[in-house]
């Protein structure tokens, strides 16, 4: 019993005739006969009633009838879902990110993503770099959002399909002495920040604020979302990613302050994928257009390699 088998079947009881259905079929009407046969021959028995003027159904057709349609819908739908899993409209795709991003960044792109892929099962799992790596080296996770360059990258090989970078900031609540005077001097931040509060979104502290920090009498090392929560309620002074202090200092609710003696600072970080990891499934590389197009928007892009679609490219994609 195959596909062309049902078909045959189905569109004769629909056009009741045999030479109407091959005519649909655009078969000749011999073949469409050697069909029936061959399926009365795996059912066991005749499916139509021989000698009529129109094609009617015995009573093993009759009840045969509504499996065959059933098997050709089951068969129509797997077609489509495997149409959309290639075109990743479904399928399944697996991230890692950064504690730090995993609000400001990922949140609005993948309720996005979800809004135009409902059908696509995404599984997200946010931690520190360490954890991170961890997951994408144990297939947990097919791509991570990490801190880049990361120590990892010597010994493993790693593609980066999207490199951010965005500014680091000091803020302090409206009322604290540091936002007062809007601009300090990195000595003025060490001594009013109380505390200086020293934020674990990086590998490794930058020389700078290492320096600060081991200047400063009052200093908290702290997650980011508790350094957040007590600037906002005027306890202390940090230096934070932009995205994370980006819509409290458009409310009004923190400041920036400028620090006239320290250099630009920066956090750069990259989603990555494993270079000996199979290809990424069609809804993953959906999912990477989609980060980088919001990356673009925020203006946070720094370089990607050039490809498919938003500009990346993966190295194992058909």
């Amino acid at each position: 019993m195959d596909t062309a088998q049902l078909l045959a079947f189905e569109r004769i009881v629909r056009e009741r005739s045999f030479s109407r259905a091959a005519r649909a079929l655009a078969i000749a009407q011999p073949t469409i006969s050697e069909r029936i046969r061959a399926l009365e021959r795996s059912v066991g028995g005749p499916l139509f009633v021989r000698g009529g003027r129109s094609a009617e159904l015995t009573d093993l057709g009759a009840s045969f009838l509504p499996f065959a349609r059933r098997a050709l819908e089951v068969l129509d739908a797997g077609i489509e879902t495997a149409k959309q899993t290639h075109h990743g409209a479904r399928g399944r795709a697996s991230l890692g990110v950064l504690e730090s991003l995993s609000g400001s960044f990922l949140g609005p792109a993948l309720a996005g993503f979800h809004a135009t892929h409902p059908d696509v099962e995404i599984t997200v799992r946010a931690g520190r770099h360490p954890q991170l790596m961890e997951l994408l080296l144990d297939g947990v996770v097919t791509m991570a959002i990490v801190a880049w360059p990361c120590p990892e990258s010597l010994a493993i090989e790693l593609t980066p399909l999207l490199r951010l970078r965005e500014r680091v900031v000091l803020v302090a609540a409206p009322n604290h002495p540091l936002a007062r005077k809007q601009t300090a001097t990195a000595e003025q931040v060490a001594l009013q920040a109380r505390p200086l509060l020293v934020l674990h979104w990086w590998l490794e502290l930058p020389p700078h604020l290492a320096r600060l920090a081991d200047q400063a009498p009052s200093r908290l090392d702290v997650p980011m979302d508790t350094g957040r929560y007590m600037v906002l309620r005027g306890s202390g002074a940090g230096f934070f990613p932009w995205m994370q202090v980006a819509e409290s200092i458009q409310s009004g609710a923190l400041c920036e302050v400028q620090v006239e003696d320290l250099p630009q600072l920066e956090r750069e970080s990259a989603l990555i994928r494993r270079t000996a990891a199979p290809s990424l499934s069609p809804a993953a590389r959906a999912l990477v257009e989609t980060l980088a197009q919001r990356a673009e928007h925020l203006g946070i892009t720094t370089g990607v390699p050039v490809g498919h679609g938003a500009g990346w490219s993966d190295p194992h994609a058909p």
